[in-house]
């Protein structure tokens, strides 16, 4: 695996465990970003979970890398889904969604190749 696939990994994982963590605690800072784009509340638990998910799966895709190609690609799902609910209520605050989505995306590529 190159250093590229493992330093990405490691940030989008700990920023996936980290967003999740804040979602879980209910707290306004992380989950304004879901009200503004009208998720239903009783799905902030489901996405904080597939974030946890997402971001362990990178982790342990360290050392075993089709869960982290797995990972990575479920993120890049999850974060292209964000993209999309941004879009679709004109929210100007869409930059984050977009960077994460590039993220993952170059994290499941690069992954791809070492695997």
């Amino acid at each position: 695996m190159t250093i590229a696939a493992v330093v990405l990994s490691v940030l989008l994982g700990l920023a996936s465990i980290a967003s999740a963590a804040g979602k879980l605690s209910g707290k306004e800072q992380p989950t304004a970003p879901l009200r503004d784009v009208g998720v239903p509340e009783r799905m902030f638990s489901v996405l904080a979970l597939l974030l946890l998910a997402g971001g362990v799966g990178l982790l342990v895709g360290i050392w075993w890398t089709p869960i982290g190609i797995a990972a990575a690609a479920g993120l890049t799902l999850y974060f292209l889904g964000a993209v999309i609910a941004h879009l679709r209520v004109g929210d100007k605050k869409i930059q984050p969604a977009v960077l994460l989505t590039l993220v993952a995306a170059a994290t499941l590529v690069l992954l791809v190749l070492a695997g």
